[in-house]
């Protein structure tokens, strides 16, 4: 039996974020019987505190696992977590400052999948840039296993590190669900949406996610928009929301939860939008792409990546306009990539052979 524990999260089940589905999906059914997981939760953010979760053990901890108190949460858990496993598996930088501490201590296998060069992102100020750059270089260092999600990033680690990386991206199968044509309907009327009219957007509403560049663009076309992410959350989402709330053809809707709504919502849209310019394989492109619709992207090396140069892309408002108006737009090669590269079945199986 390997016992793995996980640090890094929010928690499980999970509600929001690229490394809680991982986790969910590294569970139940894709979990072999000689594998043990612990998962490390946040008690502020996880108020069902079930002791156990498709046959892991969940241990929780009484931190926030965002924001300011990530560091302290990650920390906290990697103290937890020095007896009692054969494998750590961290989930993101944040707390590995204390690594060359929990190297002195800890002798079992450390794996660490970086994330995506979370120091560049814009949310963050010059100090917590150099703060989280700092731990990148020592996960780096002090992982027996470094783990990058998206060619791009494995090929950063290994020019600015010297290092050798293990490429293993996310899934996104979990997002084909058995939903009934007449609830899809049903849907789609309660939103007042005509099929494959109208284009979808789901991220952050931040400024590295070009949400603006996006609405923009929308907002010079008579094309349909339908824009899930946490509006209201900050003064920047808020300013998005009062300016372009008024333009009737864009749909600024908050993030939404039910599945079987945003399975039809995703299936039956035109084409997808993603904005994000910033981090390795994003999780809602890859989600996207098992939809078989036309992808129309960032222009960033992450995202091509990802699409493996197949989607269509975009550099500024301008030239997302002009792809949206295009007619006969094809995303069959998108479920292709996604079939072959991206199903939770084949990275369960990549991680669980980093254990061995």
């Amino acid at each position: 039996m390997i016992k793995v524990a996980i640090i890094g999260t929010q928690g499980v089940p999970a509600k929001y974020g690229g490394f809680e589905s991982l986790v969910e999906n590294l569970l139940g059914e894709n979990c072999p019987e000689d594998v043990k997981y612990t998962v490390y939760c946040s008690g502020k953010d996880m108020p069902e505190r079930l002791s156990h979760y498709k046959g892991a053990s969940l241990k929780y901890l009484p931190l926030k696992a965002n924001g300011a108190q990530s560091v302290p949460y990650d920390i906290m858990s990697l103290c937890k977590a020095l007896k009692g496993y054969d494998v750590v598996l961290v989930l993101g930088v944040s707390g590995c400052l204390f690594l060359p501490v929990f190297h002195l201590l800890n002798s079992k296998k450390l794996i660490i999948n970086i994330d995506g060069m979370e120091y560049k992102r814009d949310k963050w100020g010059t100090f917590a840039k150099r703060i989280l750059k700092k731990s990148e270089a020592l996960a780096i260092k002090y992982a027996d296993i470094v783990i990058t999600d998206n060619k791009a990033i494995q090929d950063y680690v290994a020019m600015e590190y010297g290092r050798e990386s293990k490429l293993i991206a996310y899934g996104g199968d979990h997002v084909l669900r058995n939903v009934s044509d007449e609830s899809i309907k049903a849907t789609l009327d309660q939103y007042g949406l005509q099929e494959g009219e109208y284009a979808i957007a789901v991220c952050r509403i931040e400024p590295e996610n070009n949400c603006e560049m996006v609405l923009n663009a929308f907002s010079k076309s008579d094309k349909t928009l339908v824009y899930i992410g946490n509006w209201g959350h900050s003064e920047y989402s808020n300013e998005l929301r009062n300016k372009y709330s008024k333009y009737p053809n864009i749909k600024m809707l908050n993030a939404i939860y039910d599945l079987d709504v945003l399975y039809a919502l995703r299936k039956k849209a035109g084409i997808y939008v993603h904005g994000h310019s910033a981090g390795g394989t994003n999780p809602s492109l890859v989600e996207a792409m098992f939809f078989g619709i036309p992808i129309v992207s960032f222009d960033v090396v992450f995202n091509r990546a990802t699409t493996k140069g197949k989607a269509y892309y975009f550099k500024d408002s301008d030239s997302l306009l002009e792809i949206i108006n295009r007619k006969g737009l094809d995303g069959s090669k998108m479920k292709e990539i996604a079939e072959k590269n991206y199903t939770w079945k084949t990275i369960s199986a990549q991680y669980v052979e980093l254990y061995k």
